[in-house]
C-alpha cells in the first residue's frame, strides 16, 4: 500500500533549515524537561529526531549520550528522516522527538520505527502540533479564497487529533502509552508578526499540494478580513491557537505493570459501589434498600 504523499518534505528540510528561536518551542522545551525530570532514570543513549536547538539545549543534560538527526544538518548532526532511520533495533534507551513528527507522511511508519530503535523499556517522548492548530487561520484562508475564487486551496496542514495518536502509539508495539494536549492562545497586534513567527518555527505551508504561484493580493486582503471579523478579540489582537500533543510511551519489558487478564479480579465491582448484584435488565439497589 502506497503511503499519500501530504508534505514536500524537502521543502519542509529548507524551512526548518531557517527556523530560529521562538516562544512556542521554549514552551515545549520546558514541558519535556519537566516530563523527563519526573522519570526516576538516568538515561545514557539518546537519540533527538530533528529537535531545533533551543529544544535541544534543554533536554541535552538529561541523557549521557546523544545522536542527533536532522533534514537539514549543521554542527555535527546526521541527515536522517525520521520516515526512514538508519538505526539497529535497541540502540537507545531515549528517543525524543520535538515539533516535527506532524509533518510526516507516514506517522505510523515512523513510530514503529522509533519503538525499534529503543531498548526494552526504553523511553519515548515526542511533541507535535495537533488538531486545533492554526483552526482561525485555516477558516480564514478558506473563507477567503472562497468568496474571491469559489474553491480553497490547501495551506494549513492536518493536523493529528489525541484520540488518532493514542491508537497509533499502540499500533506501533508501544506499552504504556500517555497522550496528552496543552493549548496556547496567542494574541497578535498584526498577521504580520503572526507569518514571521511561523517562519521562525519553520512551519510555513509545505503541503505538496500548495499552490505554487504567489498569493493574490485580493486573496490575502479577503482571508484577512474573515480573520479579522472572526478571530479578534475585545482588544483588537488577532488570536492564534497552538495545540501541542506530548506522546510518552516505552518498549515492552516484562518488567511493567502489566494489565490484569480478564476474570482475575478479587473484588466484584458491586462491592466496590456498595450495591446488590442483580442479573442484566434488572436495577441495581443500594444494600440497605
Amino acid at each position: 500500500m502506497s503511503i499519500p504523499r501530504i508534505f514536500d518534505r524537502r521543502t519542509y528540510a529548507l524551512r526548518r533549515g531557517r527556523a530560529r528561536d521562538n516562544f512556542l518551542a521554549g514552551d515545549v522545551a520546558d514541558n519535556l524537561v519537566e516530563r523527563l525530570g519526573a522519570v526516576n532514570r538516568r538515561f545514557v543513549h539518546g537519540l533527538d529526531l530533528s529537535s531545533r536547538e533551543q529544544i535541544f539545549s534543554a533536554i541535552a543534560p538529561l541523557a549521557e549520550h546523544w545522536i542527533r538527526t536532522s533534514l537539514a544538518p549543521s554542527r555535527g548532526e546526521l541527515r536522517a528522516d525520521e520516515e526512514a532511520l538508519p538505526f539497529a533495533p535497541q540502540s537507545f534507551d531515549l528517543v525524543v522527538s520535538a515539533l516535527s513528527l506532524h509533518a510526516l507522511n507516514d506517522l505510523p511508519g515512523a513510530l514503529s520505527q522509533i519503538r525499534h530503535a529503543l531498548k526494552p523499556d526504553g523511553l519515548f517522548l515526542g511533541a507535535l502540533f495537533g488538531g486545533a492548530t492554526l483552526t482561525e487561520l485555516r477558516a480564514a484562508f478558506a473563507a477567503g479564497e472562497s468568496d474571491v475564487l469559489a474553491g480553497i486551496s490547501p495551506r494549513v496542514a492536518p493536523f493529528a487529533e489525541v484520540r488518532d495518536l493514542g491508537a497509533l502509539l499502540q499500533r506501533a508495539g508501544f506499552a504504556l502509552p500517555v497522550v496528552d494536549a496543552e493549548k496556547t492562545i496567542v494574541r497578535y497586534r498584526s498577521f504580520a508578526t503572526l507569518r514571521d513567527d511561523l517562519r521562525a518555527l519553520g512551519e510555513t505551508n509545505a503541503l505538496a499540494e500548495r499552490a505554487r504561484t504567489f498569493l493574490r493580493r485580493d486573496v490575502l486582503a479577503a482571508a484577512l478580513a474573515s480573520y479579522e471579523a472572526q478571530s479578534r478579540d475585545d482588544e483588537g489582537h488577532l488570536v492564534a491557537t497552538f495545540e501541542v500533543i506530548y506522546l510518552t510511551a516505552w518498549a515492552p519489558h516484562e518488567s511493567q505493570q502489566q494489565p490484569l487478564r480478564p476474570g482475575a479480579a478479587k473484588t466484584r465491582l458491586a462491592e466496590a459501589l456498595g450495591t446488590i448484584e442483580h442479573s442484566a435488565g434488572e436495577r441495581a439497589k443500594p444494600k440497605d434498600a
